[in-house]
């Protein structure tokens, strides 16, 4: 057996790393890298616009699409490479790995024609209307209502943690359009233009100081039919929808090795002496040897769905596994650079340019989002150990 990637997957990559070169000068090249933020977002948009040149907007999507239709494995290297960067992803998480799928999937040939494009192209961002006030966790228990006027839904509630709702076009939301019925049925999924009157957005700043999340207000917002997908009071299934992306969680592995090797480079210009350098080493030493371990799940993940086998509990360990990771390696970081580990990137005395502090406060939201620990972990206790739901 073959531990290595083909010739073909090594042109990708070098390709790849080429493109970010140019792409993005500041961070193509062995610089710090800040965490990524919608603080910059012309820059993102700049990215997106590199990225849908080269029609690497959505490289795995179906060509009829407008993808290339890339296997498991070069999804990957390209999720690797761009996350080794620091490249920012310019909303590609809900345009290419959430709403286009669904649409893919679900969407009629009009909303088709008319949105996967112009994510392809990436003339548009969408932002996803899902969690609200009381229900996060357990989504199904969201209430914003959409009652039927003619040829229009009339939409009124309150979505929360909205996600660059500040800088989107267009929002994928879940609503209930029949409050009678039990809480997994009677909700559907509609696609609402942002610039639609009575939509209100109000801004959360998280605890890094970056404007990300937001609170969106809907007041008798009017949504046509005709943008509603799937079958009425049918959204629930058509939210879960997921194709067969590759789900390895590489890019938390890469991002955690650039980290890595700024507190190596720190280290090397600092010196220190004594008994705390090698303490300081030997942490160092266990956390790079943590990663590569999390780089063989992530590779042994993608090989799997490369081999038409289901990576279920796979990538919840991975996810587990590569955000905790990284909430302990800024944690070391900002802990052994001392108080001035605490400096926001603005100070000029701030060392790493302040990296490490934003990436510490940053990295507590991947514990959350996307599926806390928690609930990964109960994944893995009953899909991969076999143990009993209750």
């Amino acid at each position: 057996m073959e531990f290595k990637f083909s010739e073909e997957h090594n042109a990708l990559r070098a390709e790849v790393r080429e493109f970010l070169k140019d792409a993005l000068p500041r961070n193509g090249g062995s610089g710090p890298v800040r965490p990524t933020s919608q603080e910059n977002w012309p820059e993102q948009m700049e990215f997106m616009r590199k990225l849908a040149a080269k029609g690497w907007v959505a490289p795995a999507w179906p060509k009829e699409y407008g993808g290339l239709a890339w296997s498991h494995i070069k999804q990957m290297i390209f999720s690797e490479e761009i996350s080794y960067a620091g490249a920012p992803d310019g909303g590609r998480v809900f345009n290419v790995g959430m709403i286009g799928p669904t649409l893919i999937v679900h969407g009629s040939e009009e909303q088709k024609r008319e949105h996967l494009p112009r994510i392809t192209n990436a003339e548009v961002t969408w932002c996803q209307g899902y969690s609200e006030p009381g229900a996060g966790s357990d989504l199904a228990s969201l209430q914003t209502r959409a009652v039927r006027d003619g040829d229009d839904y009339v939409v009124n509630g309150q979505k929360i943690w909205t996600t660059g709702a500040h800088h989107s076009d267009w929002c994928f939301l879940l609503v209930r359009s029949d409050p009678g019925a039990p809480k997994h049925k009677g909700i559907s999924f509609l696609l609402v233009d942002m610039q639609s009157p009575g939509i209100t957005v109000r801004p959360i700043v998280n605890m890094a100081g970056y404007h990300e999340f937001n609170e969106v207000f809907f007041e008798d917002v009017r949504v046509p039919v005709k943008n509603r997908v799937g079958e009425e009071n049918n959204g629930w299934y058509v939210a879960m929808t997921l194709l067969d992306f590759e789900r390895s969680n590489v890019a938390s592995i890469a991002a955690n090795q650039r980290t890595l090797e700024q507190l190596i480079a720190d280290m090397r210009e600092r010196k220190p002496g004594g008994a705390y350098r090698d303490i300081f080493r030997h942490r160092l030493a266990d956390m790079w040897l943590a990663n590569e371990t999390g780089r063989l799940l992530s590779y042994r993940t993608a090989w799997m769905q490369e081999a038409g086998r289901v990576a279920n509990y796979e990538a919840s360990v991975i996810k587990v596994f590569a955000t905790e990771l990284a909430a302990r390696i800024t944690n070391f970081g900002v802990n052994q650079l001392g108080p001035a580990g605490a400096l926001e990137p603005d100070s000029k005395h701030a060392p790493m340019h302040g990296v490490m502090e934003k990436g510490h406060l940053v990295n507590v939201s991947p514990l959350i989002y996307s599926g806390s620990s928690e609930i990964q972990r109960n994944i893995i206790a009953t899909r991969g150990l076999g143990l009993p739901r209750d």
